[in-house]
């Protein structure tokens, strides 16, 4: 699944196409959808925005499609007119003159009122967003330290949405790696400094991917290898999917483990 930051680039990239262009047309597979999208042909997208992980595009008018990817929902950018190729299964189009944005094989999609987004069981319950402009470091250490979050494990804790919206597995292991953590631990036992440096990590890790489209590792790091022409699963992340190689601070070997039915990988030395 898309974690954060490749849906915020996806929104980026949506907006980019289509905001303020006239749609020609909006179709979706979902019968009840289609039949109230039908007054957006002709509208005009204002901005295209990310949540978490999920997608919301606006109109001109009040209206608000929100959608998720889940597993298996990837969207499509063609010239308009264009043929989708791929067995996937059609489920939305926002079409303008210039080009075709289809959603493929999602099953979670909504057709909203603006003033509705607040209410929606998905956004009303996310956490902060470490890529949205209005989120820095205290807010998320006001919302870290509820007391609601205090015993709980760091390994099932990162992937709930209400705590942190947007990281998913690759991005659990880099924050925990970073933060010289391991998925055992309980943010009651960290000390306000150590409280607030794994917000500043949330933060820093998140942003990074967000700019180098899902590079987690430090660029110090990355540079040699990309240098020495390794691929760029080697030198993606600093511990995700990268066991039994040496740690790039210690030279100790990456070790995988499961946590909430989810791979994790640590440095055994770095994250005590």
């Amino acid at each position: 699944m898309p974690e954060g930051p490749e849906i915020r680039r996806l929104a980026d990239r949506l907006d980019k196409v289509l905001a303020n262009y006239p749609l020609e047309r909006v179709w979706c597979a979902f019968e009840g959808i289609q039949r109230r999208a039908a007054h957006l042909q002709g509208r005009r997208i204002l901005r295209i925005e990310s949540r978490g992980k999920a997608l919301l595009t606006h109109f001109d008018e009040g209206s608000v499609i929100y959608s998720h990817n889940q597993l298996y929902g990837v969207w499509r950018v063609v010239a308009h007119g264009a043929e989708v190729i791929g067995k996937r299964s059609p489920r939305l189009l926002l079409a303008t003159q210039r080009h075709d944005a289809w959603l493929l094989s999602a099953s979670d999609i909504e057709l909203l009122d603006e003033r509705e987004l607040c209410q929606h069981r998905f956004i009303a319950a996310l956490g902060p967003d470490p890529l949205a402009a209005d989120t820095d470091a205290d807010r998320l250490l006001a919302h870290m330290t509820q007391p609601c979050f205090a015993s709980r494990q760091f390994g099932p804790l990162l992937l709930e949405q209400r705590f942190i919206a947007g990281v998913g597995n690759y991005l659990r292991s880099e924050i925990l790696f970073f933060a010289g953590l391991l998925p055992t631990h309980r943010i009651k036992e960290l000390v306000p400094q150590q409280q607030r440096q794994l917000a500043e990590i949330i933060l820093t890790v998140c942003r990074r991917a967000y700019r180098h489209a899902g590079v987690t590792n430090t660029q110090a790091w990355r540079e040699p290898m990309i240098a020495a022409g390794q691929p760029r699963q080697r030198w993606r992340h600093a511990v995700f999917n990268r066991a039994g190689e040496p740690c790039h601070a210690c030279g100790s070997l990456i070790q995988r483990c499961n946590v909430a039915t989810r791979r994790l990988y640590y440095c055994p030395a770095c994250q005590r």
